[in-house]
């Protein structure tokens, strides 16, 4: 006797298909989806009457039902009838359950777009039949080609309002058609609809009997969801390490791809540790085998190195590892991407600093070709390189979304810049070696009688920093310690003689700065350096070049109208003449340290006993012991 399955576990058993509408602001996205969910009777009595009341003050259809309401949820999306965040919305038939994604078609809620579409398996493109094609449609058509969406409807709406006209219809498809050729489409279907009225919806309409295609509902009744195939190379990413008690260490994630059974080889990545699976650890016990989506604990045969961000593979197909990467970004924030600045970057569980070069070119959406391009924009999707910090593993977002999508976040802020998709990584050169050098750091200690540092001297312009610098190298010299200093004037004229004082120059001279300061501590210099140094995130990146104490950040602090007051090279006063542009603490921001090895308040201090304040601190940090 056949058992009958409950309801709601019948429900759940159903396959699944995620999908996104998207496409330009006011293409009717939320009504669509909304009689999606009302013809698929999926709306609750409560929902329907809150709708019916809200269509009478806000709604878009002279007091009657506006379905679009369903889905416009947030006060502002409403008073505006548009969509701004994504919003998510699940219906189901007797075929198969659905999670639909409602993207914001207005450009400025592109970002918004991006994280939708990341996790979908198919995509509702739409275009209102009285504008066709517009910019914003191609600009999402090229988002769901990078992100790996192949399993396209055209779906072309209002077409109520053009008499349901045959060749309107046609000649809109043949243009999306000619637009996304090279988009990598293998399902790309249009669809005549009127998501108004619901024709072509969910069934066939008799106002288009022309039309001898699916209905949108039976087309995703039909489509495919994203291939997550058995045969692809496991992969864990590692979230945490298990540690209950002195007994037991396993590494927990969830499986992104793949299998993984008692007794396989692995290797984890970046390490390149091998060892074999010894236990396959869940809650409800263990297992013999772990699959695509798993949440398992994995415990190794040995105690090889692993923690989080580490990527465990297949021991005869891992993930490649590299610290340097080609990718595609979708440029989300309002502030546009300055080549050289320091951002987060978070691939997988792993997250690490990382600095972008100047794109390679953008993407010009409506031409579909590339354009020079020297930053990136809200909006903007472009190549660049990226380096990291040290080496990442990864997969190129081409075999894998979950190990090859990247986002960049901000570090001051803290704020998601940018998503991207790894194209691959690009091996440096085996010819550019490093040189063992014969004569050691230490060697030069022990020569010199002192080790090497770095005062690192930041502050607003004025502050007092060089006047300082000079007495400190002063008197360290009058102890007979080596030393350079690097002032940022001296450096203008020379080694950054080619650099503006745009953001991106000022990063870079800071760069240019670093190394050379590490190449003098190499050979057992104490050196004192004299910039401003305005961004957070660049002073934190030259520290990083340097070894543990080695680097001394002293923030020459004073206040800004005291610094005004002082003015010694007239750039206050030029700067407020508007002779001047770019002068950081008048318009150009500093981030002052939070937490600095040194704070010297110049307005409390000689610069004497500014300098003695140094030189006590670097005796403290072992300058003598060699």
């Amino acid at each position: 006797m056949a058992t009958t399955l409950h309801p709601l576990e019948a429900h759940r058993l159903k396959d699944r298909l995620r999908f996104i509408a998207c496409g330009s602001v006011d293409d009717g996205k939320s009504t669509l989806i909304g009689r999606l969910l009302y013809e698929s009777e999926t709306v609750f009595d409560d929902q329907l009457a809150a709708v019916e009341a809200a269509s009478k003050r806000v709604g878009t259809q002279n007091g009657n039902l506006d379905l679009a309401l369903l889905l416009d949820g947030l006060k502002a999306e409403r008073e505006q009838g548009i969509t701004i965040d994504v919003a998510h919305r699940y219906f189901a038939t007797e075929r198969r359950a659905f999670t639909v994604i409602d993207a914001p078609g207005h450009e400025q809620y592109t970002r918004n777009m991006v994280t939708g579409a990341s996790s979908a398996d198919a995509a509702v493109v739409l275009v209102d039949a009285r504008r066709g094609v517009t910019t914003q449609t191609l600009r999402h058509s090229h988002v769901l080609s990078l992100i790996g969406i192949d399993s396209v409807a055209l779906a072309i709406n209002k077409l109520d309002l053009l008499g349901y006209d045959r060749e309107v219809f046609e000649r809109i498809r043949d243009e999306y058609a000619r637009a996304a050729a090279d988009l990598g489409f293998t399902t790309l279907t249009a669809i005549p609809v009127s998501a108004l009225h619901g024709d072509n919806v969910t069934a066939p309409s008799t106002q288009t009997p022309w039309y001898e295609g699916p209905s949108l509902l039976d087309w995703l009744h039909a489509v495919e969801p994203r291939a997550r195939s058995a045969d692809a190379p496991f992969r864990l990413p590692v979230q945490w390490v298990n540690r209950p008690g002195p007994d037991f260490r396993g590494v927990s994630g969830q499986v992104t791809s793949g299998s993984v059974r008692v007794g396989d080889p692995v290797i984890v990545q970046p390490s390149g540790a091998r060892t074999k699976v010894a236990r396959i650890v869940t809650f409800d016990g263990d297992l013999e085998v772990a699959s695509d989506e798993q949440a398992v604990t994995l415990v190794f045969e040995d105690e090889v190195d692993a923690s989080r961000g580490d990527i465990v593979c297949a021991a005869d197909t891992p993930a490649d590892v590299c610290d340097q990467l080609e990718a595609q970004l979708v440029w989300m924030d309002e502030q546009a991407l300055v080549p050289g600045r320091s951002y987060l970057l978070r691939l997988g569980t792993r997250t690490v600093a990382a600095r972008v070069s100047e794109p390679a070119f953008a993407l010009d959406v409506e031409t579909g070709g590339r354009r020079p391009a020297t930053t990136l924009e809200i909006n903007d999707i472009g190549t660049v390189t990226i380096d990291v910090d040290r080496p990442i593993a990864f997969d190129p977002y081409a075999d894998s979304r979950d190990t090859g999508g990247l986002i960049l976040i901000d570090r001051a802020t803290r704020a998601t810049v940018a998503g991207g998709m790894v194209l691959r990584g690009l091996k440096r050169s085996t010819n550019v070696l490093w040189q063992r050098l014969e004569v050691t750091k230490q060697a030069h200690a022990k020569l010199n009688g002192h080790a090497a540092r770095v005062v690192w001297m930041t502050g607003l312009p004025g502050a007092g920093k060089t006047t300082i610098g000079k007495a400190l190298e002063r008197l360290l010299h009058a102890e007979g310690v080596h030393t350079a200093m690097l002032d940022g004037d001296n450096l203008r004229h020379g080694l950054s003689c080619d650099l503006g004082f745009t953001e991106a120059d000022r990063i870079e001279n800071i760069r240019r700065v670093a190394e050379v300061a590490k190449l003098m501590t190499q050979s057992g210099l104490v050196v004192i350096v004299s910039f401003i140094s305005p961004f957070a995130s660049d002073r934190e990146a030259a520290r990083r070049r340097f070894d543990e104490g080695e680097f001394i950040e002293t923030y020459v602090d004073v206040p800004p109208e005291v610094a005004e007051q002082r003015d010694p090279k007239g750039l206050y006063r030029k700067a407020r003449a508007g002779e001047l542009f770019g002068l950081t603490g008048v318009d150009a921001p500093y981030e002052p340290p939070e937490s600095p090895d040194l704070r010297i308040d110049t307005t409390q201090t000689t610069p004497a006993d500014a300098a003695q304040r140094i030189f006590d601190h670097l005796s403290a940090t072992g300058l003598w012991d060699i």
